[in-house]
């Protein structure tokens, strides 16, 4: 398809010489989806197991970025079992602007799942059609739907004519190389009223695997005129401006990034604003691992010692001797001894006078 090459693939962890942009390739300033304002213009994407109500306030704490999304939640789950809106739809007023991403394939449900999101306080009301999980596909909710864009069109307009808030979509390019649907479907999406779309560019027969193709960005950009959120491949700050400066794009998406650098929201907006961006010293990631820890311990966060454990692997990258820190995490037995580990790993490399070392807690809290 002669569209397929509107774009040049060219990423920063590729190519380091294009953290040289043009003025066109900084994240604008802000981007209205509908009457909701966001600024800037930056996404953390919605990803299961990770961006629950700790992770958003954690990620909103450190500054930089202008759209939260919730975990995708079953659409069914929030009308069969209001312990579901309880767990993926809780949200606290320091949100704002805040998403809540819905999954499943019933137009009448999906519907009524999102008015009950419009009625809990959400910003906005977004439509999953990304996720590759057999789970999900196999229930023909996520990416399983890019095979059926009638069935899209129906729960397009169902949705929309029950919600007065923004209603936007998420989706991957297609099922396959040879069943790309991005363009048509952000068309769809447009007629039908919604007020953003939002593009992993991947496929799901890729899964996570290989490279986004941004050139599927800039050819639904160049398709539609309601803003248009790129997804995929953006590792470091100069990878979002590529991006805004080979599609057009009107905001950037992020996710995985996320979890294991939680700056990189603040890092792009320096970036933006400066063309350079600070990288956080140890001190910064000590008080980054005990922040999270110490809010998942007050939230009383069910399975607070698996999601520590879970994170400890992406938090401590750039740590040295960050797998001394990870084996005493996995080992641990509580939450608090968790904790513990954590503040004696990093004070005995700071009383041992090690290059960089976050300083001590009493030097903290001074």
């Amino acid at each position: 398809m002669g569209w397929a090459r509107i774009a040049t693939v060219y990423k920063y962890w590729d190519n380091p010489g294009c953290a040289r942009l043009p003025a066109e390739g900084r994240i604008p300033a802000h981007v209205s989806f509908g009457p909701v304002r966001i600024a800037p213009a930056t996404v953390l994407a919605p990803m299961s197991g990770i961006t629950d109500t700790v992770f958003r306030r954690f990620i909103r704490g450190l500054g930089g970025c202008g759209l939260m999304m919730t975990e995708f939640t079953s659409a069914d789950g929030v009308l069969r079992d209001r312990r579901v809106v309880g767990r993926y739809l809780q949200f606290y007023p320091d949100e704002h602007p805040i998403s809540a991403q819905l999954f499943g394939s019933d137009p009448a449900v999906l519907a009524e799942a999102a008015r009950i999101c419009q009625d809990l306080g959400f910003d906005l009301v977004d439509l999953n059609l990304g996720c590759p999980a057999k789970k999900v596909v196999k229930c023909n909710g996520g990416s399983g739907l890019l095979r059926d864009l009638p069935a899209i069109g129906r729960i397009f307009r169902a949705v929309r004519d029950a919600v007065t808030i923004p209603f936007t979509v998420k989706f991957r390019a297609g099922w396959s190389e040879q069943e790309i649907v991005c363009v048509e479907l952000a068309r769809m999406a447009e007629d039908c009223g919604l007020a953003a779309v939002a593009l992993h560019a991947r496929t799901r027969e890729q899964g996570y695997s290989g490279h986004a193709r941004w050139e599927w960005i800039a050819a639904v950009k160049a398709a539609v005129g309601i803003p248009v959120i790129g997804n995929g491949d953006i590792r470091r700050p100069e990878d979002a401006a590529a991006m805004v400066a080979q599609t057009g794009c009107d905001a950037v998406m992020i996710g995985r990034t996320a979890a294991s650098n939680p700056w990189i929201f603040r890092q792009i907006e320096q970036f933006s604003a400066a063309g350079s961006y600070s990288e956080p010293a140890e001190a910064d990631r000590y008080r980054m691992i005990r922040t999270y820890f110490e809010m998942l311990i007050e939230e009383e966060m069910p399975g607070a010692i698996g999601k520590m454990k879970q994170f400890v692997s992406w938090f401590t990258h750039g740590v040295a001797n960050g797998s001394g820190l990870r084996k005493a995490v996995y080992e641990a037995r509580s939450e608090c001894e968790v904790l513990e580990r954590v503040m004696v790993f990093f004070e005995g490399r700071a009383l041992a006078g090690a290059p960089g070392a976050a300083p001590t807690v009493s030097a903290l809290l001074s």
